[in-house]
């Protein structure tokens, strides 16, 4: 007779466990989701309220926060900002906007903002801002960085008994980086700003041509700690009283035949109007400010002591006589320009 052994049962761990292990770790990830999420609500309120504290109230109608499972996303049917600190109220109204995280980068947000944007200003003034697409990106760790793309830019400006000035282009790009090399007590700021298909009509006027142009400018703000303050009068005194410039390191702007680089500084005086120094060179302008130059460009570089500048050594390009902004005037070497004097900013 012969004896059955019994059957050994097997298993089945193996076959429920990666089921199980993958339900846990939905679990756990959720879990962290909304943590993440209460968290960034609560941090939204207190910047909010910081906010409003320094004089600026931020409304984000309709708000929502989503974007389960790997994404934060902040969204708002229109978004306001109503700002006290221009004596009397600043308001900027936008279409939707949405704000969005990534989990596993932290440090980094993305913005989308739908056009039109209006901004009702001091002395009865509005600025009416649309575009076609527009993003930003803000990255807070070493070095920080901001960067912008629009594309389709327009911006006009309206003031009571002057009218609208139109500014527009086909496509801009802004980008920000923290100079990681310079002394800390420069409060550096890197910038680069790049725009294509340019109605600009202050240079319209200087050089007397609506052609469409290109600007490309790159250089370094200081004393930039001021402008934490938001862009406000305030800000605007602290950046002057710190002794900030704007250090325009490389200027290169085409408009129809014309061609200009250069370099240069510019600051704030103590009337609040822009002043400074630019080193130009040119090539291709008729006339600047009305004044017939044509191929005097070269003499009148020599007589004024125009010298070429080391950023703008293009082949090609005439020295001009210095450029230099003095009490809301532009001269060129003695001559002043006809030109409108400019306002002061606060």
């Amino acid at each position: 007779m012969t004896d059955t052994l019994p059957t050994r049962r097997r298993s089945r761990f193996w076959l429920y466990a990666p089921f199980v292990l993958l339900v846990v770790l939905a679990a756990a990830w959720s879990g962290f989701w909304f943590h993440v999420h209460g968290r960034v609500v609560a941090e939204i309120d207190k910047a909010l309220a910081r906010e409003v504290s320094q004089g600026r109230t931020w409304t984000c109608a309709d708000r929502s926060v989503g974007g389960f499972p790997f994404r934060i996303e902040v969204r708002c049917t229109s978004l306001t900002l109503t700002s006290t600190r221009w004596g009397e109220a600043v308001k900027v109204t936008s279409g939707p906007a949405v704000v969005v995280g990534q989990i596993y980068s932290p440090g980094l947000v993305i913005l989308e903002a739908t056009s039109p944007a209006r901004a009702t200003l001091t002395e009865g003034r509005t600025l009416d801002v649309t575009w076609k697409q527009l993003d930003a990106s803000l990255a807070w760790r070493q070095p920080e960085r901001f960067a912008l793309v629009a594309a389709e830019p327009n911006l006009t400006l309206t003031t009571p008994g002057i009218g609208a000035e139109n500014w527009r282009a086909s496509a801009l790009e802004l980008h920000l980086r923290r100079n990681p090399t310079r002394p800390a007590t420069d409060q550096a700021v890197d910038f680069a700003v790049s725009a294509k298909g340019t109605v600009l009509p202050l240079i319209d006027a200087l050089l007397g041509t609506p052609d469409a142009g290109t600007v490309d400018l790159e250089g370094t703000l200081t004393q930039s700690e001021a402008f934490r303050k938001g862009f406000n009068p305030d800000a605007l005194e602290s950046w002057r009283n710190a002794n900030g410039t704007l250090d325009l390191g490389r200027i290169a702007a085409t408009k129809g035949p014309a061609r200009i680089g250069g370099s240069g500084q510019l600051l704030l005086e103590p009337t609040h109007q822009v002043g400074g120094d630019l080193q130009l060179a040119a090539a291709g302008i008729e006339q600047i400010g009305g004044i017939r130059v044509g191929n005097l460009l070269g003499g009148l570089g020599g007589l004024l002591g125009g010298r070429p500048p080391a950023a703008a050594a293009a082949p090609g390009l005439t020295p001009l006589p210095p450029v230099s902004l003095r009490g809301g005037r532009v001269f060129l070497g003695p001559l002043r320009l006809p030109l409108k004097p400019l306002l002061p900013l606060y």
